[in-house]
C-alpha cells in the first residue's frame, strides 16, 4: 500500500473565541488601542539605552546587585537540593520561613506573620480571612488595588472615603458601623503619606480595626526601616501591617502580619495560602539578607530623602504640580491618556524614563508618568533629568494640566 505523506504545519492554532468575547475586547480594548492611543501602547515606550536615567523601578535603596543579597542566595541555590516544593500551609515550625517571618514580624513591631508570593496575594488573602458580609470595609479612594480586591471577594460591604480625608472616614463610619479601616501609609502612585495617627484614632473610638499597607514606606521610613507605623510608634495600635517585598526589598514576595493565635486559622482558611507555592529556599535566603541590608541602610535612606526633598522642590519650581505628595514618588499627572503620551515621548526621547500609569491603576482622566527615586541616582543623572524636565516644561505646559487647576481652585 503506497504510503500517503502527510504536511505537518508548524503555525499554532487556536480555536475560535466567543462572540460575546471578542465583542469585549473590541469595546473595552482594541477602540482604546486604535483611537485613544493612536495604535501604539501608552505603557510601552522606547527601550532604555545605557546612558537613560531610570525612574521607573521601585528598589528606593538601590540594593539590587549587593552581593550579601548575591552570595546569600547562590549558596541556598548549591545547598538546598533536596528541598520540597509545596503549599505554604504545610510549612512546620522548623522551616526556614518560618524564622523570616517572625523576623519581619518582630521587626515591623509584631509577634507573627505569613509570606507569601506577592503583596497581591498577601493583601488579597489577608482580607478573605479578616472580612465578610457582615464586615464594612472602609478604603481610601487612592488604595491599592490589591486591597479592593481581597474586599471584593471577601463579599464585604466596601464604603470608599476621600483621600486622606480623616472627616470622610468618620461620617462614613457614623453611617455604617465599625469593620475594618484600610489606607496605605505611602500611596503607590503620588506619593502622599497617610495621616495615619488620626486615622488610628478614628478607628480605635468607632470601634473598628485598621489595616495598614505598607509597601511603599518598608524600608525607606522608620527605625532601620522598620516603616511608618514604627516610626510613629503606632505598631501596636495597627491590626494588620500588609508590605510588598518587591519595593525597597527588591525581591518577590509579600508579606502581612497576624497575631499569633490567628496562624492555623489564616493558613486555614486563605486561599492565596492554601493554593500557592510556597517561597523557594534561594528566594528566602535572598530575603533574609536583604533584611540586614535594609536595617543597616540609614545612609540611603538619608540620601533618598535629601533627593527627594531636591527633586520635589525642583519641580515645583519649574511649574509641575506635584504637590499632591511628598515622598520618592513623584506624580507628573498629564490628565487624559494622549496627553501622557506625549508627556511620556518627550520624557524618553531625551533618556529620562517614568513609568505611565493609567485607568485601572488611576482615574480614567488622572493618567500620569509617575517617577520613582532611588538612593543611588548620581549628580550627573540628576542634572540631566532637571535639564529635560526644564526643556520641555514649555512644550507640555504643566501649569496647565488638570491637576494644576484643580490645586489651584483648591487653594
Amino acid at each position: 500500500m503506497e504510503m500517503l505523506e502527510v504536511t505537518r504545519v508548524n503555525t499554532p492554532a487556536n480555536p475560535a473565541l466567543s462572540a460575546h468575547l471578542c465583542n469585549r475586547i473590541e469595546r473595552d480594548f482594541i477602540q482604546r488601542w486604535n483611537g485613544t492611543w493612536g495604535g501604539r501602547s501608552l505603557v510601552h515606550g522606547r527601550d532604555p539605552g545605557p546612558d537613560a536615567v531610570r525612574l521607573n523601578g521601585n528598589d528606593y535603596l538601590a540594593i539590587t546587585g549587593d552581593p550579601r543579597i548575591i552570595e546569600a542566595q547562590t549558596a541556598a541555590i548549591r545547598q538546598d537540593a533536596e528541598f520540597v516544593i509545596q503549599s505554604g500551609s504545610f510549612l512546620l515550625e522548623t522551616h526556614p520561613v518560618r524564622a523570616l517571618e517572625k523576623r519581619l514580624a518582630q521587626w515591623i513591631g509584631k509577634d507573627d506573620g505569613i509570606l507569601c508570593q506577592s503583596g497581591y496575594a498577601a493583601n488579597v488573602g489577608l482580607l478573605q480571612c479578616i472580612t465578610d458580609a457582615q464586615t464594612p470595609v472602609y478604603i481610601d479612594m487612592l488604595a491599592h488595588m490589591s486591597l479592593w480586591e481581597g474586599a471584593r471577594q471577601a463579599g464585604a460591604p466596601i464604603h470608599p472615603f476621600r483621600h486622606n480625608d480623616a472627616d470622610s472616614l468618620r461620617k462614613t463610619m457614623e453611617r455604617h458601623g465599625p469593620g475594618l479601616v484600610v489606607v496605605d501609609s505611602v500611596y503607590s502612585t503620588t506619593g502622599a503619606v497617610a495621616p495615619l495617627l488620626e486615622m488610628v484614632d478614628i478607628a480605635e473610638a468607632a470601634g473598628s480595626m485598621i489595616l495598614v499597607d505598607e509597601s511603599h514606606s518598608l524600608g525607606t521610613h522608620g527605625p532601620q526601616g522598620a516603616g511608618l507605623c514604627q516610626q510613629l510608634g503606632i505598631s501596636h495600635r495597627v491590626h494588620f501591617i500588609t508590605a510588598s517585598l518587591a519595593k525597597a526589598f527588591a525581591g518577590r514576595a509579600g508579606f502581612f502580619n497576624m497575631p499569633s493565635k490567628l496562624r492555623n486559622y489564616v493558613l486555614s482558611t486563605s486561599n492565596n495560602n492554601i493554593f500557592s507555592s510556597c517561597l523557594l529556599p534561594h528566594e528566602v535566603a535572598a530575603l533574609n539578607a536583604t533584611l540586614d541590608v535594609i536595617r543597616d541602610a540609614d545612609e540611603a535612606r538619608a540620601r533618598l530623602a535629601e533627593l527627594t526633598r531636591r527633586v520635589r522642590t525642583e519641580l515645583t519650581d519649574m511649574g509641575y504640580p506635584i504637590q499632591q505628595g511628598t515622598e520618592q514618588i513623584i506624580a507628573l499627572e498629564a490628565g487624559s491618556e494622549p496627553d501622557t503620551m506625549v508627556l511620556r515621548d518627550h520624557l524618553e526621547s531625551r533618556a529620562v524614563f517614568g513609568a505611565v500609569f493609567c485607568a485601572p491603576a488611576t482615574a480614567k482622566n488622572r493618567t500620569m508618568v509617575r517617577l520613582t527615586l532611588h538612593a543611588a541616582l548620581t549628580e550627573a543623572e540628576l542634572e540631566h533629568f532637571f535639564a529635560v524636565a526644564r526643556e520641555i516644561a514649555h512644550i507640555v505646559k504643566p501649569w496647565e494640566w488638570p491637576i494644576a487647576r484643580r490645586l489651584r481652585t483648591r487653594a
